[in-house]
């Protein structure tokens, strides 16, 4: 095949192999473009096969079109100029080594929330053969499930200084392992009360550190331009690992018991820990700043920065009324919501007559729905933002759709309308999707108010949002072996702290910066 020759100076953006065409000899030129424009500087890129010290004349000989097509392939220097170069040094991009250690670390924190929720759901499904096997009330399944939140509830703000100090890293390998480890005691431990609620709270120590060793790792490695991806993509695993969780728990439980469930999703989560000792070990790619941050830190600045982290205007976060909307309406959000996820698939089960499979495959809908309604609730607010419309205005809209739609759908739910069970959970499954509107409203008002202390303040309402996992759930049991009535049991309580939510929301939120003042 005749040679391909480039044709560009030293001064030449890098262009798209659309931008260029084939002329009547045969030869492939390259036509400037737009790639890299000039505010983010061109890096100055040398190749050559006769002459390297050639920089105006630059030849590139390639062995055919598909090493085009599979990517541009540049033999020479990046540019020494710019200081950072653009990365397409002789890259294998069908190798593990060539992809950057940011995208390995980002996709494999992905797959630790995957394996996180799928460990979080799993005994949602599989409380059913539990209860009946041993012999459970509603009360004591109740008290299983919510003693996870009890770990999870208290390892929160540990979870943000410990990742401050070791780095999120670590953090996030130690917390991956202990839920993991947990997670496949349970079969083990599940005859003797003691230890299958130590073995719960354990996982919720685990899962609930590792949001923060997440944050961490992302704000030590991704850039600034890359961070929002990094977030949504990491994030995201969440969703999936709920979808993956209800999905695969049915078919293992009926094929090889319910203790199978356990083993198997341990398991996952000790294999990954293993994989993630080869990603850790590799050395950054860059001497970029991002990276150059994650470089592990002496005690003594790890404590610094510890005592620095410890000084923070406590007293000011909580004579602020907009900093108490948002502890309230986090405490309403998570009690529909860890309420629903522990007990859906029950009420399906029990209430609509389903069975365990079908119950498990309707209990997907609300997440799987979340991940449309999520999209369009981010681009609604964003967009009236743009508009000129106040940000405290947008988050009030939005959080409140996000509470009134599942206090209405749960009303409709339970007034005993005669529906029959397909109508009722396309209703709950509307009703808790648009529920995910709060990751435009409440969830956004941290970082409104203050970008500074936006961890600290998330940390401070997710502490007092894992409360109703812990009180909601067994309550949620409690009332059900008292009333026997899930509309009194399940939906009522959460359709009233939506809607006083929803008027604590309306009345004091703000996203209006505040300056909180430190005292020594």
């Amino acid at each position: 095949m005749a040679k391909l020759v480039s044709s560009f100076t030293a001064d030449t953006s890098l262009p798209f192999l659309s931008h260029h065409k084939f002329n009547n000899n045969n030869r492939f030129f390259f036509k400037p473009s737009s790639l890299l424009n000039s505010r983010s500087g061109c890096s100055k890129i040398s190749c050559s096969i006769k002459e390297k010290e050639n920089l105006k004349e630059n030849l590139a000989e390639s062995k055919g079109l598909s090493s085009i097509i599979s990517g541009l392939r540049v033999d020479g220097e990046l540019g020494e100029e710019s200081g950072s170069g653009l990365g397409f040094e002789k890259l294998n991009l069908g190798t593990w080594k060539s992809v950057p250690l940011r995208y390995k670390l980002i996709g494999t924190t992905s797959l630790a929330f995957v394996i996180c929720n799928m460990d979080k759901v799993n005994l949602s499904i599989a409380i059913i053969p539990m209860s009946h096997q041993f012999g459970w009330s509603s009360s004591v399944a109740g008290l299983v499930q919510s003693s996870f939140f009890w770990g999870y509830a208290l390892s929160q703000l540990p979870g943000g200084w410990l990742s401050k100090i070791f780095g999120g890293r670590e953090i996030l390998q130690f917390g991956v392992l202990v839920w993991s480890l947990a997670t496949a005691l349970v079969p083990l431990v599940a005859g003797f009360m003691p230890g299958l609620v130590l073995s719960r709270i354990l996982v919720g120590i685990g899962e609930g550190v590792s949001p923060s060793a997440a944050t961490d790792l992302i704000a030590r490695l991704i850039p600034l331009e890359e961070r929002s991806r990094a977030v949504s993509f990491v994030f995201g695993g969440l969703s999936v690992g709920s979808v993956l969780g209800l999905l695969l728990a049915p078919p293992l439980i009926e094929s090889f018991g319910w203790e199978s469930v356990f083993y198997m999703f341990g398991m996952f989560g000790i294999v990954w820990f293993l994989g993630f000792q080869f990603v850790a070990k590799d050395q950054p790619l860059t001497n970029s700043a991002p990276l150059s941050r994650s470089q592990p830190k002496s005690w003594e600045t790890s404590m610094e920065e510890l005592g620095g982290s410890l000084n923070v205007p406590w007293k000011s976060f909580f004579e602020s009324k907009a900093v108490w909307a948002m502890i309230y309406a986090h405490f309403c959000g998570s009690w529909g919501h860890y309420c629903c996820l522990s007990w859906l698939p029950t009420y399906f089960s029990e209430e609509l007559n389903l069975n365990l499979t079908e119950a498990a495959w309707v209990s997907v809908l609300p997440p799987l729905a979340s991940v449309v309604v999520t999209s369009f609730a981010s681009q609604f607010a964003d967009n009236l933002i743009a508009s000129g419309v106040e940000t405290t205005v947008v988050r009030k809209i939005c959080q409140t759709i996000a509470f009134l739609s599942p206090a209405a759908c749960m009303i409709l739910s339970s007034i005993g309308l005669g529906l029959p069970p397909w109508e009722v959970v396309t209703i709950l499954t509307g009703g808790l999707a648009l529920s995910s509107f709060a990751l435009s409203g409440l969830y956004c008002t941290h970082q409104d108010i203050s970008p500074e202390y936006a961890s600290i303040l998330l940390g401070i309402t997710n502490t007092v949002g894992a409360v109703p996992g812990i009180v909601g759930v067994a309550l949620t049991g409690y009332l059900l072996d008292t009333t026997h009535s899930w509309g009194m049991s399940l939906f009522a309580p959460s359709i009233f702290f939506y809607l006083t939510g929803t008027i604590v929301w309306l009345a004091f939120a703000s996203s209006k910066p505040q300056s909180f003042k430190k005292v020594d």
